[in-house]
């Protein structure tokens, strides 16, 4: 498959390999590690419930970071040759903060470093995503963004799997197979997450170049906050398609952002065994890695409005779904549902959205989109820990999401109605 890409885009490509092996780690067994620190009697130790609000509340905290610093660096790194400093910068720090995570000795120390760490994370991820109008054409951005996504499931799994095992020769499924400490496990696991994701974007740190831009300009740290401004004025006031689209993405991506960063506190508030979880985890990424190839050959024929729709009532079955939780076939089910649709939404919201905005400010907008994108939950996460905290059951907590994919179809109908800025013009 990648003999139908060019090698920028083989490149481009190969970061979301990288980058998905820090998210696959952060949905699997940094909640795992977390609340083997904090849950207890001892002094400092916290309860179950506590560490599931407190580690969604430090989702949203990320979330926040990332919406005041995306639109800044963004136009920043709009400006000739900044966009590789900027990108690599933010690579560079993630994936030092995903190995120091494993040092970390208290749960506090241990959240405060992941929330640093997936800042940093989240800022890659605006760069590259704003790199995708310059790696390849309008007509093949939804096929490559999808193949992005394809093979970032896929190729998680690899480090993943290293990891898992360091997990469990720890004793993390029974001190009968402890080899060494558990503190050894998070080290292992965190530094070869660490160390696969700075080596699979070797190549796109080498071979990217940046095509689009726009010209320096005379004090541009002061120029960018009126630039960001004016962007999202004319936005509100001009630009219909996108601001429609920018308001649904909103809240249907904040439906699946907090389903992915909660997937494994809900089979443990269940009281379902840590294996089984991680076993349909790991399943669930090749289903993914399917769901999105099927996408990406079904964007040849079909509309992408159409096919975002599609993923969209896909999730909002899943939360319903989510009443009926009790074992772990359920989970597993959950899991399959979510896998069909994960990484195609995320791929063709992506793509869609680059289609129709301005190519020369894609750094820009692209930090404005990603106040809705990565690091995506804000909402979705507070509304999981109100309910836990009102003494409200998982199952009930993930049903409330499904509101934010019926108002996303919604808006997302809305968008799909509005002519392209250049049309009305």
């Amino acid at each position: 498959m990648f003999k139908n890409l060019t090698k920028v885009e083989r490149a481009w490509v190969l970061y979301d390999v990288g980058n998905s092996a820090f998210t696959m780690l952060a949905c699997s067994l940094i909640p795992i590690w977390f609340k083997a620190l904090a849950i207890g009697t001892a002094p400092g130790q916290i309860s179950s419930d506590q560490a599931t609000a407190y580690y969604s509340i430090s989702i949203s905290v990320v979330t926040v970071v990332v919406a005041v610093l995306g639109p800044i660096c963004g136009a920043i790194a709009d400006h000739k040759d900044m966009k590789k400093i900027f990108f690599t910068t933010a690579v560079a720090c993630g994936v030092a903060g995903c190995i120091l995570n494993g040092f970390a000795t208290s749960w506090v120390a241990f959240i405060v470093i992941y929330v640093v760490t997936k800042i940093f994370y989240s800022a890659s991820l605006t760069f590259y995503d704003s790199m995708l109008n310059d790696v390849t054409t309008d007509e093949r951005m939804d096929q490559v963004s999808s193949y992005g996504y394809a093979w970032g499931y896929i190729g998680s799994c690899i480090p993943f799997i290293l990891a898992m095992i360091a997990y469990i020769l720890s004793g993390g499924l029974s001190e009968d197979l402890m080899w060494f400490s558990p503190k050894a496990g998070r080290i292992i696991g965190f530094a070869v997450t660490g160390i696969w994701w700075l080596a699979v974007t070797m190549p796109l740190i080498k071979n990217y170049k940046q095509i689009n831009y726009v010209e320096p300009e005379q004090h541009a740290i002061r120029k960018v906050f009126s630039k960001i401004f004016n962007t999202l004025k004319r936005i509100g006031t001009e630009d219909k398609k996108v601001l429609f689209f920018l308001i649904a993405f909103f809240l249907y991506i904040d439906g699946v952002g907090t389903i992915i960063d909660n997937c494994i506190n809900i089979g443990t508030d269940l009281g379902l065994p840590t294996v089984g979880q991680v076993v349909f985890l790991l399943a669930t990424q090749v289903v993914a890695f399917g769901g999105s190839l099927v996408f990406a050959r079904l964007s040849q024929k079909y509309d992408t409005v159409t096919l975002i729709l599609i993923c969209i009532v896909g999730y909002f079955c899943v939360c319903v779904y989510a009443l009926t939780l009790k074992s772990l076939l359920d989970f597993g089910i959950l899991a399959f549902g979510v896998g069909c649709f994960q990484g195609s939404i995320q791929s063709l919201s992506r793509s869609y959205f680059s289609k129709i905005i301005p190519a020369e400010n894609s750094g820009e907008y692209f930090g404005i989109y990603d106040i809705f994108a990565k690091g995506a939950s804000f909402l979705g996460s507070a509304v999981i820990a109100w309910v836990k905290l009102a003494g409200g059951t998982i199952n009930i907590a993930v049903a409330s999401l499904a509101i934010f994919f019926l108002l996303g179809f919604i808006f997302l109908k809305m968008a799909d109605k509005q002519p392209m800025k250049n049309e009305q013009a």
